[in-house]
């Protein structure tokens, strides 16, 4: 299972999209961003201006503390710390390239 991250534009277009294990919805959760990654719809976050101080918080968390995040990595290793604060970085770029964007997810 995993998580589909997309931004559109106003006539449905996809500007931009990533992937990433439904295994780091608990590390989402900790720091904070799994409601703006796995549930945007059902929180009000339609734009990507609306993700972007909610991830950028939830960031300086996972940054700020790799030790306590590590503790949420996947025992099977589909997903790990390793790759879930990269994933979070694109996104936030994105956000920040493309802040009227519509967000949408697919899990």
């Amino acid at each position: 299972m995993s998580l589909d991250f997309y931004l559109k534009d106003a006539d449905g277009n996809t500007l931009f999209d990533a992937n990433i294990t439904h295994n780091l919805n608990k590390m989402a959760d900790a720091a904070g961003i799994y409601k703006v990654l796995w549930r945007p719809e059902e929180n009000g976050i339609e734009t990507a201006a609306e993700v972007i101080p909610i991830l950028r918080e939830g960031l300086c968390k996972l940054v700020s503390d790799p030790a306590h995040y590590k503790k949420f990595d996947s025992p099977n290793l589909w997903g790990l710390y390793g790759d879930f604060v990269p994933f979070c970085v694109e996104v936030l770029e994105a956000c920040i390239a493309h802040p009227e964007a519509f967000v949408e997810v697919s899990r």
